[in-house]
């Protein structure tokens, strides 16, 4: 598949002189970093998922615009009842799924942002009962994009993760937490990669030292805001060397960058998909979803912006919208948009030229990509907590008429591939 138009060469990122050591909470006499909190059950996901959240609203000063000198507090168990993995709420089945408190990840985080976004601590903040899914009067806060680093073997990309701490805030992780990986007299931890064990706590880093020492044979590590309370660790914070097993290592709770957060400006976001990504069709390059305008009858809304993950660094894209498939052929071309995702993870992209629908009206959004194949939700099964061999089924649905791909020339529904699976392209409306 040629991407015409695009003379995009990617190369080796070439990155500026980055300082030994760096810390967002202070920044030329500013802090980038939310309040420490102290999470109830195993909510840690949640709350590590936030304070990115709250740091890059901090840093962009897209808070301050909307909230004035409100602190920066968006609700952590929010997310945790109605994330839609869970027994309390899974659109798309009735009971299964998880225990609420007790488990999720950055990839339960980013379908539940790509679905609408977080809100506001004052809105919907309680632990012990749910609060409601939905109000006129909360505030929500939607990440653009959500991209997935690693630092790799050799830290050979750790630029990568230091300089998107620098641009963006705050960045999800994990770790496998253990009294004997913990060395309270440097406050700092390092978990060989020689271990076994896989990742049960998840932390958001918010900067690093390239001296510090740990349990590792060479110095360096990240500087980690913690959910337990001031009264651990350093007011809440501690290390974590950059040759822990976990930390800015694993492929999916390692380096994770909540980026572009902003006030929600949609009215409507069209999706066929509950769970985000949950797995990824390889040999599929190209595939669209079918929608069909939801507006008032009598009135009309605008197609202004469309999102869809990318399951590989350096992705060329193009986004068309149709309003028609005929004959096995989408026609009537509306709008086009094209560019690159430097990073694999979640994006929302704007047309180029938004689109008037009137109410009822079908139209088609088809996603090509360079490289790595189409991300779908389909049911599956996840831990019941971070590095658990317990595991539950997260049930999901489609229908026929909704998911396509290409496949030898011809447009296949993605029904005949797996009854529950649809692919994660969404339409965002007002």
């Amino acid at each position: 598949m040629k991407f015409i138009g695009l003379s995009f060469i990617f190369s080796s990122l070439v990155f500026a002189s980055l300082p030994a050591r760096f810390d967002l909470r202070s920044v030329e006499g500013n802090s980038y970093v939310s309040r420490v909190k102290k999470q109830n059950g195993g909510t840690c996901w949640t709350h590590a998922t936030m304070a990115a959240l709250e740091s890059n609203l901090l840093l962009t000063g897209e808070w301050a615009k909307h909230e004035g000198s409100e602190e920066t507090d968006l609700a952590e168990y929010h997310l945790d009842w109605w994330n839609g993995f869970n027994q309390h709420h899974n659109p798309d089945a009735s009971g299964g799924g998880l225990t609420v408190h007790q488990g999720g990840d950055y990839r339960v985080a980013s379908a539940y942002m790509a679905r609408g976004g977080a809100v506001r601590n004052k809105d919907a903040q309680s632990y012990s009962s749910a609060p409601k899914q939905f109000s006129d009067t909360y505030h929500t806060f939607y990440a653009r994009h959500i991209e997935w680093l690693d630092a790799g073997p050799n830290l050979e990309n750790i630029d990568a993760i230091k300089t998107a701490l620098m641009d963006h805030g705050a960045m999800g992780t994990a770790l496998h937490w253990s009294n004997s990986y913990y060395d309270s007299s440097s406050n700092s931890f390092y978990q060989s990669p020689s271990s076994s064990r896989d990742a049960n706590h998840a932390v958001a880093i918010v900067g690093w030292d390239d001296t510090k020492k740990t349990d590792a044979k060479n110095p360096g590590a990240w500087l980690i805001k913690n959910s337990w309370g001031t009264s651990w660790g350093d007011d809440g914070y501690f290390w974590i060397s950059y040759y822990d097993k976990v930390a800015g290592h694993h492929k999916e709770m390692g380096a994770v960058s909540f980026q572009n957060v902003e006030r929600l400006n949609y009215q409507r976001i069209y999706s066929h998909d509950i769970h985000g990504w949950r797995d990824t069709k390889t040999d599929t390059l190209e595939a669209f979803n079918a929608f069909t305008s939801g507006a008032v009858p009598g009135s009309r809304e605008t197609l202004r912006a469309v999102s869809f993950y990318t399951t590989e660094d350096a992705t060329e894209y193009v986004v068309n919208v149709y309003g028609s498939f005929e004959n096995g052929e989408l026609k009537n071309l509306l709008s086009s948009h094209l560019g690159v995702q430097e990073r694999k993870g979640f994006h929302t992209v704007d047309l180029d030229a938004p689109i008037s629908l009137e109410s009822g009206q079908k139209f088609y959004i088809e996603v090509k990509l360079s490289r790595g194949g189409q991300a779908f939700d389909r049911t599956s099964n996840v831990p019941v907590l971070l590095g658990s061999s317990s595991r539950v089924t997260v049930k999901s649905k489609a229908a026929k008429g909704e998911s396509y791909y290409r496949k030898e020339g011809a447009w296949v529904d993605l029904n005949s591939f797996n009854d529950s699976a649809n692919f994660c392209i969404k339409a965002l409306t007002n």
